[in-house]
Order: structure tokens, then C-alpha cells, then sequence
């Protein structure tokens, strides 16, 4: 039987990058001795308030079918939560709500994309985002960060990325894998050549409250930005609600117009008891949302101070998120070797970043969504391996 193109096109090379993981899991499950770093779902549990207000309205029957573009206390909550923390003024109709921030990138993908289009991307990238693009039709154009620059954007490449195909930029601040945030410098870069070329924006926020150092700034509150940007949004990593899969669009209304149109062809809408408890969990201060941050602060130190001393290993502290990017390259190997060579000797699982472009090529993405007792363990059967790996090659 014949499938459509479609099936070609959302596969995308990054599918692979999975394997590993997959078979940590499966190991792990059996009761193996695994400890996963693959993966960023928070270990944390979603704070307790919002659990039990979801419960207290699943059993008062808040199970029915809601509206497509979310339900106005949701999208309001939303809408003043962005306002606050972007300084962008937006409404209710400015507001999408969509399961999770996967699904707005790929909503906002399909609604500002055709086929023949050209949407130029900041890589190291996430691995869906070649799939999401693709599935528009539109061609992904990849403008690398380099390694030796610490990942960070040389608007000089974005600006002869840019062709008369263009028709818009993605990128992820804070990004995954990298844990960089894009400056004020460097956001003013990416405004100017939007707004000379004509070009949509969409900017994936989704850590944006797990910054360490430095400050978070939204491109959509940049002067001449609001009605060429998407922002896209969770609270997946925020509140610990992954599997809650509560997430948004903020975009100029005609866009959020779209995204309806297209809700009602494939979402229908997201349950009402999950979208009033996370509109209490917007509405209300969280604590837990701070104390998150600082747990993931203090595992990036304790992993940083445990494995940037080790010999062939170059560590990258993150400014952000809750990952750290480590360039391999000098134990002779490729990300690819090592972390499989990592998982075989010591059941610890790492992931090949190349998974995330070829710029990120010999490094392996270590995350912190896990225990400090186990995130320990497993630095030191990293430190372990690592040792006995260079002995070798010495």
C-alpha cells in the first residue's frame, strides 16, 4: 500500500537518536542497574496544589469537550501571565492553547509555511523541530553554532542564511541542548533582519524560567516584533507537568485564528479540568516553580565540578535548562561511540548530540532530570569510564 510523502518528511534523521534511550529503557524496566540521562522529564513532582485542584475538578465532571482554542479562563491566565514576564501587552485573543509546546510549534509551523518555503533554524536544535518544519512542505535551512564560540549566534550566518525563499527564523532561548539564552545583542540581530526581509519570528520559551545566570529577554517585546512573532510555551518544564501536555501559542490574532482552524481538524480542544487547574497554576504564586530552578541550578554545579576536570572532556556549564552539552572529541571519539561505549560499560545513559545538528557533532547531552543521589553515581561511572578510556589511549 501507498503512503503519502508526509510519512517521508516527519520522520527526520533525529528519529535515531532515540535508540539509545530506548533500549536504557527497556533495560532499566527489566531491572537492570540504568540510570537514565537521556531524557529531560522532570523527576519532580507537579506541585501539589495543581494535582489536587485537577482531581477536585475531574470528580465535580469537568470532563466535556472545551473549546477549540482553549478555554477563556485559561487563555486570559495565559495571556497576563506572557504580559507580565515579556512586557508584550496581549488578550485573550493573542492566546492558543495547545497540548504542550510540541504541538504549538507544529501548529504555528503549518499556519505560517508552504511548501517551496525556506525556515532557517539555530542549530544545535531540538530534534522534532526537523520534522515539524518539514511536514509543512517547507525546506529547513541550518544555521550552525559553533562549538568553538560556545554555541552562541554570529548574526553574520543568519544573515547569509537568508534568501528570497526565506519566511521565517526558528530558535529555542533557552535552548535544548545547549542551555544558552540569547542576549538583548543578539535578539536585536534577529528583530532587524525580520523586520528588513519581511520574515516571521517563532521563539520557543519553554525553559525560560530555568535561567541561572543572566536574564531572560522575549523577542516579541522588541519594538516592530509583536505582529511577526510567534511565542510558544509550556508548562511542561516549569511546574514538572510533562505528562499534563498544557501548552500555548502567543501571536498576533489572525495567526491565533489560524491555529483554530486547524485545532478543530486535529486537537479539538484540551480537557477542561487540566486547563482550569494549570490556569490556577498561572494565576497563583507557585513556589515550587523557584525552588525547581534552584534544585536544577545545584545539580548543573555538582555536575559541572564533577566531570569538567576530567581528561578528553570539555564541559559546557549552561546558563540554562536542564541539560549540559559535553564535547567528547578528545577521548578520540565520536558522540556517537561514546555514549554507547558510556552505556555498555556502565549502564549510565547519555545522549549523542548530533542527534541536535552537525554542530553539535562529538558531543553527548547529559541531563539533571534526575536524582542528586543517582545524578552522583552516575558522574562517577562517567569519571570511571572517562579514565580508563584515556589510559588506553595514553
Amino acid at each position: 500500500m501507498r503512503y503519502s510523502q508526509l510519512t517521508d518528511r516527519v520522520a527526520g534523521e533525529g528519529a535515531a537518536a532515540w535508540d539509545l534511550h530506548v533500549e536504557a529503557l527497556t533495560q532499566k524496566r527489566a531491572g537492570k542497574d540504568v540510570i537514565i540521562l537521556s531524557i529531560g522529564d522532570p523527576d519532580l513532582d507537579t506541585p501539589k496544589a495543581i494535582t489536587e485542584e485537577a482531581i477536585r475538578l475531574l470528580r465535580a465532571g469537568d470532563t466535556h469537550y472545551a473549546d477549540i482554542l482553549g478555554l477563556p479562563r485559561a487563555r486570559t491566565a495565559v495571556a497576563n501571565q506572557h504580559s507580565r514576564t515579556t512586557g508584550q501587552p496581549v488578550t485573550i485573543d493573542n492566546v492558543a492553547i495547545m497540548s504542550g509546546c510540541q504541538s504549538g510549534l507544529f501548529a504555528v509551523a503549518m499556519t505560517i509555511l508552504d511548501p517551496g518555503d525556506e525556515a532557517i533554524v539555530l542549530e544545535p536544535m531540538y530534534v522534532t523541530y526537523e520534522a515539524t518544519i518539514q511536514a509543512s512542505g517547507a525546506k529547513l535551512v541550518r544555521v550552525p553554532l559553533k562549538a568553538a564560540n560556545n554555541f552562541r549566534l554570529d548574526i553574520n550566518d543568519l544573515a547569509k542564511a537568508i534568501t528570497p525563499r526565506t519566511r521565517a527564523i526558528f530558535f529555542a532561548s533557552p535552548s535544548n541542548p545547549t542551555g544558552v539564552t540569547l542576549n538583548r545583542g543578539e535578539l536585536d540581530g534577529i528583530a532587524a533582519l525580520a523586520q528588513k526581509h519581511d520574515l516571521w519570528v517563532v521563539a520557543d520559551e519553554v525553559y525560560s524560567t530555568l535561567i541561572f545566570d543572566g536574564e531572560h529577554v522575549s523577542i516579541c517585546g522588541l519594538p516592530g516584533m509583536a505582529e511577526r512573532t510567534a511565542t510558544v510555551s509550556s508548562l511542561s518544564k516549569s511546574h514538572a507537568m510533562t505528562g499534563w501536555r498544557f501548552g500555548w501559542v502567543v501571536g498576533p490574532k489572525a495567526l491565533i485564528d489560524h491555529c483554530g482552524n486547524l485545532g478543530l481538524a486535529n486537537l479539538y480542544g484540551l480537557p477542561p479540568f487540566i486547563q482550569n487547574a494549570s490556569a490556577m497554576a498561572l494565576e497563583q504564586d507557585v513556589p515550587e516553580v523557584a525552588e525547581m530552578r534552584e534544585i536544577y541550578r545545584h545539580r548543573r554545579d555538582l555536575a559541572v565540578k564533577a566531570l569538567s576536570q576530567l581528561p578528553g572532556i570539555v564541559c559546557r556549564s549552561p546558563a540554562a535548562g536542564m541539560f549540559m552539552m559535553a564535547d567528547v572529541r578528545g577521548t578520540g571519539m565520536s558522540g556517537h561511540e561514546f555514549s554507547w561505549a558510556l552505556f555498555k560499560a556502565t549502564g549510565v545513559a547519555t545522549l549523542d548530540a548530533t542527534a541536535f545538528g552537525p554542530s553539535a557533532e562529538g558531543h553527548v547531552r547529559i541531563s539533571f532530570a534526575i536524582d542528586e543521589i543517582s545524578l552522583t553515581e552516575a558522574c562517577n561511572r562517567i569519571a570511571g569510564f572517562t579514565r580508563k578510556l584515556m589510559e588506553k589511549v595514553a
